[in-house]
């Protein structure tokens, strides 16, 4: 398929009236729940008419938070084409390529020439962005893909059949958005046809809405590692966005509990050699740094789909190999640090104890970068999505097992 200049689709016709257009920003603004709140009291021809207007991941997500009833008046208003469309689309998962399909309407029947094309595309560009015309056979299946310019340049009793590109680029519904992502970056059109297991075309993509949803995933990413939901945005009501928040600083506290209960065990100790407690922070803050860069790893990883079956030991391989290494070294930072203030307080064991220090942060560090690499891992396997709240979990067993360690040395060698 040759490559288009892309261009941003949008309906020609102007929008009914102001009320409209400001609906259509709320609902860009707002989760899906609170725009589907939002939209409730107004006529039913608005919401279809703002419905058309989003991307076809905003306008899935807006039907499923609606009211059943609302939902299916929207629908019986809709257009025949639309209506089949988005009740096709809501078969598919969520991060699908089958969520963002819309309409393919410029198809024709391979006995249609190039003047029944660009009548009937004349009629489409009035409401809709139209780049391809796409031929299908008598099974309504994908058979090729005419680009304008073939149309221009040919007479207008040319067949299509005979300008098309045969066996051209598809997308399958079920694909992941990463999946689409590798397939296509290489491509840059701005539209892919979508065709099913017999390549009956069902749809189309087009380009900017694919990397858009992809990006929109991407950025929810760092808010879901600390248990912000993607659901949440700017514009949310401050009650909402306690409810979405809470929790999981409640289990954050829960977990905390679990590290003060280690320092509780040891807690003869820290009063024998008080200036354990000087370098807790430092061991804290060290492994919670190393697991962190191998979580960040392992979630880039996992949106791209670099870690395939059977990839995931060598990943939590390398990062305990990482994790000793980042240890020995920042280890005997630490540890002569750890000597150099314990002589400085007349400490008779402050050899030993920068041993320990050297020792805390290399099993420290090891069991960090392990954690951030099988954290994402297990909640994807739990079927969970890998960054939510990882870091809340990433940073218990940190600190658990770097105070623990610490703490345990001191009280088994000093």
């Amino acid at each position: 398929m040759p490559e288009l200049p892309s261009t941003k689709p949008e309906h020609i016709e102007p929008l009914p009236n102001e009320e409209v257009r400001n609906l259509f920003t709320a609902a860009l603004e707002h989760s899906a729940k609170e725009a589907a709140e939002l939209l409730a009291p107004y006529p039913d021809s608005y919401v279809e008419t703002v419905l058309e207007l989003l991307n076809p991941a905003l306008r899935q997500e807006l039907l499923d938070a609606m009211p059943r009833e609302q939902r299916e008046r929207v629908l019986s208003i809709a257009s025949p084409d639309n209506r089949r469309q988005w009740v096709r689309n809501d078969a598919f998962p969520e991060n699908t390529v089958g969520r963002l399909m819309e309409p393919a309407l410029a198809v024709f029947d391979l006995d249609a020439t190039v003047g029944d094309a660009i009548a009937r595309i004349r009629q489409l560009v009035v409401r809709s962005f139209v780049a391809y015309a796409f031929v299908v056979d008598a099974q309504e299946r994908l058979t090729g893909v005419v680009a304008m310019r073939e149309m221009l340049l040919s007479e207008k009793t040319t067949p299509l059949a005979d300008i098309m590109i045969r066996e051209p680029f598809a997308l399958q519904p079920a694909m992941s958005l990463t999946d689409a992502m590798k397939a296509t970056v290489i491509r840059h059109y701005p539209v892919y046809p979508v065709v099913d297991e017999n390549t009956r075309l069902i749809g189309l993509v087009r380009g900017q809405m694919l990397f858009e949803a992809q990006a929109i995933e991407l950025s929810a990413q760092p808010g879901a590692m600390v248990g912000v939901e993607k659901e949440e945005r700017l514009t949310t009501h401050w009650w909402q966005s306690l409810k979405f928040r809470h929790p999981w600083l409640q289990l954050n506290l829960v977990t905390a509990f679990a590290a003060a209960a280690v320092v509780g065990i040891f807690e003869h100790t820290i009063d024998r050699i008080v200036v354990l407690a000087v370098f807790l922070p430092v061991l804290a803050g060290q492994s919670g740094n190393t697991g962190c860069q191998a979580l960040a790893v392992a979630l880039r990883g996992l949106t791209l789909g670099e870690i395939k079956k059977g990839k995931a030991k060598s990943l939590v391989g390398k990062e305990a190999l990482l994790g000793f290494c980042n240890g020995a070294l920042v280890g005997i930072t630490a540890g002569l640090g750890m000597f150099v203030y314990a002589h400085m307080q007349h400490n008779p064991s402050a050899l030993m104890l920068g041993v320990i220090v050297f020792l805390a942060m290399i099993g420290s560090c090891v069991v960090s970068g392990i954690s951030g690499a099988l954290v994402p891992l297990t909640l994807q396997r739990l079927g969970a999505d890998p960054a939510t709240a990882s870091s809340i979990f990433l940073t218990t067993a940190t600190d658990v097992v770097s105070m623990g360690t610490f703490l345990g040395l001191a009280t088994l060698l000093v």
